[in-house]
């Protein structure tokens, strides 16, 4: 078949029909397999066939949604985990192991700053942060034992656009794998490959199911990494024999070697794996992915505008704002300068914020973006709670800092709520 167009992949890529020639991809919600025989059995845990084994490792509906998504990103293989955060564990452990060190954008998500911060030290993984408007920082930080360079391709909740390009340039100087988190934008706004990116994640929680169902998410890796890895010192994990799977070295595996070793060794033995019925909402929510990130985008951008020419707010966060110091990169690397439905801006201080967040009647007070109904946050008593008041401001999340994912409700309603709520203040 030839290539497919971004969203008629979103429609039909990765499902062969079965024998009972199903439209809709089948839930297999199974745990195992039966094999045909012993020798079967042996082949298949020997990769000398490829198949199903065990839904930890593998799944019908969820291999469907793998190579949909890595068809949506441009990207050569994808696999998919039990949620977000997950996904970015894969990714970095993959990379890196106890007495490593990886480089990350201040400007992150509250959890993954955990992660990458607290959690991974525990593990021997040193966390070391660079400002993403000054990607420059980056070389000062690397040495032999940098194994990753770790940011957001739209930022959550700061809203800053990355310069994918000038991190990337650096990555490849040293030759180190770079991995963006490209959850806000999507692959329908932004395609980091193109810009030279190794390895993308997203938490499938947010726009691709769209309607806050199902926890999950999704790592892929683009085509042509084995000439990053191959021979690499930074990266023996990938260059030699792996104990665990029989003397296994997986960059002479003729299948896209990031993605496999994830699925042999830290999939096999962690477990954070996605329900093949979360799968299946998944790939429904890809399927019209493209239409609700117009929407989201469109009315974004008009909050953003009215919040702009509101007295009480201080600052507005929207790339999509001429006014906004990101817009020239949204344009650059966000298609036709849609900026996603994450906005967030400023006011006096935290208890105003407190007050609008409380008097918003549609909005609903939630923890996640991407849902199809309206949310509203506020970062520094919730999902960034857990930092100081020079690191809120460090990454971007000032006490006075109210989020917005809009949804796609009529943005006259949408207006009409955050105004009552501002002047009820």
């Amino acid at each position: 078949m030839t290539i497919l167009k971004q969203q008629t992949s979103a429609l039909h890529a990765g499902y062969e029909k079965d024998s009972q020639r199903t439209m809709a991809v089948p839930i297999y919600q199974t745990t195992a397999y039966e094999f045909r025989d012993v020798e079967h059995a042996a082949n298949l845990f020997s990769l000398k066939e490829l198949g199903n084994i065990y839904t930890r490792l593998m799944n019908p509906t969820t291999d469907v949604f793998e190579k949909r998504f890595a068809a949506l990103e441009g990207g050569e293989a994808a696999i998919a985990a039990a949620s977000g955060m997950s996904a970015i564990f894969f990714a970095i452990a993959n990379c890196a192991e106890a007495g490593d060190n990886i480089i990350c954008a201040s400007q992150l998500y509250g959890g993954t700053l955990t992660q990458t911060q607290h959690t991974l030290k525990r593990f021997g993984i040193e966390a070391r942060f660079f400002d993403v408007h000054k990607p420059a920082e980056i070389e000062a930080l690397v040495d032999e034992k940098t194994k990753c360079i770790f940011f957001e391709s739209l930022t959550n909740p700061s809203i800053d656009v990355a310069d994918i390009s000038a991190i990337t340039a650096i990555a490849k100087k040293h030759k180190i794998i770079t991995i963006v988190d490209n959850t806000v934008a999507t692959p329908i706004l932004c395609q980091p490959f193109e810009y030279g990116v190794d390895v993308t994640v997203h938490s499938a929680s947010k726009y691709t199911t769209g309607q806050g169902l199902a926890i999950g998410g999704i790592l892929v890796e683009r085509k042509g990494l084995l000439e990053v890895l191959k021979g690499n010192p930074r990266y023996p994990q990938f260059n030699e024999p792996d104990a665990s799977y029989h003397g296994l070295v997986y960059v002479d595996v003729p299948l896209p070697v990031f993605t496999l070793r994830i699925r042999l060794s830290l999939l096999r033995d962690i477990g954070a794996v996605v329900s093949p019925f979360n799968s299946w909402l998944f790939i429904q929510g890809m399927e019209h992915l493209s239409l609700r990130m117009k929407e989201h985008s469109a009315n974004a951008l008009a909050i953003a505008q009215f919040l702009e020419s509101h007295p009480k707010v201080l600052k507005v966060n929207y790339p999509g704002l001429k006014s906004n110091s990101n817009y020239a990169s949204a344009q650059k690397y966000f298609k036709n300068g849609m900026s996603s439905g994450l906005l967030s801006f400023e006011v006096a201080d935290m208890e105003t914020a407190e007050k609008i967040v409380n008097a918003t009647e549609l909005y609903s007070l939630v923890v996640n973006i991407g849902d199809s109904k309206s949310i509203i946050t506020h970062p520094a008593s919730t999902t960034h709670q857990q930092l100081s008041s020079e690191e809120l401001i460090k990454c971007g999340v000032p006490a006075g800092l109210i989020r917005i994912s809009a949804g796609l409700e009529d943005k006259d309603d949408l207006i009409d709520d955050i105004k009552q709520a501002l002047e009820s203040i």
